[in-house]
């Protein structure tokens, strides 16, 4: 194990249990596609890019409103 991610569990460790399960998912995920260069979507993730994909054939899209609204949440 690298000394990077000996440090970064480290912190996890320190998290509270929920962020904890968080980070153990994220890693779980990464290490079972680890022979893999394409990230595989979850089937949640699949559900949300369909609808995203629907969206957007109806052409439903963002206000400018709402655009700057999520830049400003978001601190840009």
């Amino acid at each position: 194990m690298t000394k990077l991610l000996d440090e970064a569990i480290e912190k996890v460790r320190r998290l509270p249990q929920d962020r904890q399960m968080y980070a153990a998912e994220v890693l779980e995920t990464i290490a079972s596609q680890s022979d893999e260069k394409v990230y595989r979507l979850s089937p949640e993730e699949r559900t949300d890019v369909r609808a995203a994909l629907a969206e957007i054939e109806r052409g439903e899209f963002a206000t400018e409103k709402e655009m700057e609204a999520l830049w400003k949440k978001c601190g840009l």
